[in-house]
């Protein structure tokens, strides 16, 4: 995969980056939820207003300040968040999808804090909507569509599939599980797969700095 950097007026271009965690609550006091720090999509928004780009960003709870000038939409639970996006999703030219969002929640959210009254607590779980899946089916001709691949084994074939299911045009191989990189750290190593079938690695770097390089590989698409 080569790049030259992007020869755009980027002024115009309207980018919708999402971010975070999501909560799926079980009762008023407990939820379910992920690892994700939201650094890396904070990251990209940032990369994105810093290169001219108009900015709304998609983000569950973090512990972390949003970038200025950016649209922010503050979302909790994936159906939120699936609601945000999708609306957002309708008027942007490039989407990054870099949130991690809750593949499951319980059945039924109780109203009362549940009591430890037996050694064994069950939870029944059902699937939240694949929001990715749904943007690839809506996705416009010209829109850019980047997704993130969170996998603690069979990184690249595991990202592949979910490339070409979902109709993405880049997807970003995030391997997870470990202490130096990844989520919860402020560095990443990466593995970005393109439609057509071409990778490009990236060592260990701030997430910053890995925000700026994928940025410019975004964008040059944008442009074509």
């Amino acid at each position: 995969m080569k790049y030259s950097g992007y020869a755009l007026t980027v002024r115009s271009l309207r980018c919708l980056v999402t971010a975070g965690p999501t909560r799926e609550p079980i009762d008023p006091v407990r939820f379910l939820s992920n690892r994700s720090s939201g650094r890396m999509g904070y990251a990209l928004a940032t990369a994105a207003l810093r290169a001219g780009a108009q900015v709304t960003l998609v983000s569950g709870p973090v512990k972390i300040p949003p970038p200025g000038r950016a649209h922010l939409v503050r979302v909790e639970t994936a159906a939120e968040m699936r609601r945000a996006t999708l609306h957002a999703a309708r008027q942007v030219d490039l989407v990054i999808m870099a949130a991690a969002v809750a593949d499951s929640r319980p059945a039924t959210v109780a109203k009362r804090k549940i009591k430890k009254q037996t050694e064994r607590l069950i939870l029944h779980l059902v699937k939240t909507p694949d929001i990715l899946a749904e943007l690839g089916r809506r996705k416009p001709r010209r829109q850019v569509l980047v997704g993130f691949a969170a996998e603690t084994h069979e990184l690249l074939a595991n990202a592949r599939k979910k490339l070409e299911r979902k109709n993405l045009d880049f997807i970003v191989a995030n391997p997870v599980g470990r202490p130096d990189s990844g989520f919860e750290s402020p560095f990443n190593r990466v593995t970005l797969l393109a439609r057509g079938g071409a990778t490009l690695a990236f060592p260990r770097m701030r997430k910053e700095i890995l925000a700026r390089r994928l940025l410019r590989i975004f964008l040059d698409a944008c442009a074509r």
